[in-house]
C-alpha cells in the first residue's frame, strides 16, 4: 500500500486549497531541516513537499483519489482517457515524478513571507531556543548577525532567522531651491514586481510612494523605503533610497550651510565711484522679491556682501534662515578712448 498525502499533511480528503496550504506550511515549518534537527526530520520534510505537490495539482489529485501512489507513479490513463478510447500507455511511464528538492516546493509556497518569524520572535523575548541567551542577540528587521562564540556555530542557525536583502535601490530627488525653501510634497510612480497570492510567479504592481521634503533638507538627505523593491521568493525586497539632490538654478546655487550664493555683475564705473553717488544694486531673492543693496565703499572684484536671513531655512532649527552671499564681479570695458586714457592716467593713484 502506498503512501496516503492526505495523512502526511493531516488533513481531510476534501481538504480545500487553502487548508491544503496551510497544512503544509505548517508541517513544514516544524520539519524544516534548518530548525528541526531531530533523526528523520528531512526525510519527513522531503515527504510533506511531495504531497502538497501532489494535491495541490488538481489532475495530480484526481488520479491519486482513484488510484492511490502506485497508480499515480506507475502511470495511469490521465482523466478522461479509458480504455474504451484505446489510449495506451507508453512503457515504463509515470504520471508523477517528485522533483526531489523540498526547498523549491517551500521557497515557492511562502514566496516573501518570513517563515521563521514566529521563532526569532519568541528569541528575542527571551525565550531563547537552543540555550543561548538574550545578550548574545541584537533584534532588528533583518537580524543583524552579531558574533558570540555560544550561538554561532550551531548549524542552520542563521538559515532559519536571516534571509538575504537585495540591495537598495538608490535613485535621486531633485528639488529646486525655492520647493527647499518653503518645503514640499513628491508623489513619485514606481512600477515593481510583486509575487501572485498564489505563490506561483509574479505580475508588475505600480505604487505612490509620498516624500514629505522639509524646509531646507540638505543635498544629500536620504529617505528610505523599506522593503519596496522587487518581490522574490525566497529574498527580502530591496529598500528604496532617494538621495535629495539640488536642481539647477538659473541665478542660484547654496554652500554646505544652507546659505544661498548669487554673483552679480556691476559695471568698473560704478565699483570705484558707486559708493559717493549712493547707488544701490538690486538682487533678487528666492521668493521672487528684490533687496537693493547699498554700495558703500569701492568694490574689488570678488568681493562679498552678506544678506542676513535670505538663505534656506536650518531643518533642526524651526523658523531660522541662513544668509544670502553676493559675490560681485567687476565688469571691465573691453577698450577706452585715447583721451579716456589719459585722463585716468592722471585721475588714478599709481
Amino acid at each position: 500500500m502506498g503512501k496516503n498525502y492526505y495523512d502526511i499533511l493531516g488533513v481531510k480528503k476534501d481538504a480545500s486549497d487553502q487548508e491544503l496550504k496551510k497544512a503544509y506550511k505548517k508541517q513544514a515549518f516544524k520539519y524544516h531541516p534548518d530548525k528541526n534537527k531531530d533523526p528523520g526530520a528531512e526525510e519527513k520534510f522531503k515527504e510533506i513537499a511531495e504531497a502538497y505537490e501532489v494535491l495541490s495539482d488538481p489532475q495530480k489529485r484526481e488520479i491519486f483519489d482513484q488510484y492511490g501512489e502506485e497508480g499515480l507513479k506507475g502511470g495511469v490513463p490521465p482523466p478522461g482517457a479509458g480504455d474504451a478510447d484505446g489510449f495506451q500507455m507508453p512503457e515504463g511511464f509515470t504520471y508523477f515524478q517528485f522533483h526531489g528538492d523540498p526547498r523549491a516546493t517551500f521557497s515557492r509556497v511562502f514566496g516573501d513571507e518570513d517563515p521563521f518569524k514566529d521563532f526569532m520572535d519568541t528569541a528575542f523575548r527571551g525565550n531563547m531556543p537552543f540555550g543561548f541567551s538574550q545578550s548574545n542577540v541584537t533584534s532588528g528587521p533583518s537580524y543583524s548577525r552579531q558574533r558570540s562564540s555560544s550561538y554561532e556555530d550551531i548549524p542552520g542557525f542563521f538559515s532559519q532567522c536571516q534571509r538575504m536583502q537585495d540591495p537598495p535601490v538608490e535613485k535621486e530627488l531633485f528639488v529646486s531651491l525655492e520647493k527647499l525653501l518653503t518645503g514640499t510634497t513628491k508623489k513619485l510612480k514606481i512600477i515593481k514586481r510583486v509575487l501572485n497570492s498564489i505563490g506561483h510567479g509574479t505580475r508588475s504592481e505600480e505604487k505612490i510612494l509620498t516624500v514629505n521634503v522639509k524646509k531646507g533638507w540638505k543635498a544629500g538627505t536620504r529617505i528610505t523605503f523599506p522593503k519596496e523593491g522587487d518581490q522574490k521568493p525566497g529574498r527580502i525586497p530591496a529598500d528604496i533610497v532617494f538621495t535629495i539632490k539640488d536642481k539647477k538654478h538659473e541665478h542660484f546655487t547654496r554652500d554646505n550651510d544652507n546659505n544661498i550664493l548669487y554673483t552679480v555683475k556691476i559695471s568698473l564705473r560704478d565699483a570705484l565711484t558707486g559708493y559717493s553717488s549712493n547707488i544701490t544694486v538690486p538682487v533678487p531673492t528666492l521668493d521672487h522679491r528684490v533687496v537693493n543693496v547699498p554700495l558703500n565703499d569701492i568694490v574689488k572684484p570678488g568681493s562679498k556682501k552678506r544678506i542676513k536671513g535670505e538663505g534656506l531655512p536650518l531643518p533642526k532649527i524651526p523658523g531660522q534662515r541662513m544668509d544670502m552671499l553676493v559675490t560681485f564681479e567687476v565688469v571691465f570695458p573691453s577698450r577706452l578712448a585715447p583721451a579716456n586714457v589719459d585722463a585716468l592716467r592722471n585721475i588714478l593713484p599709481p
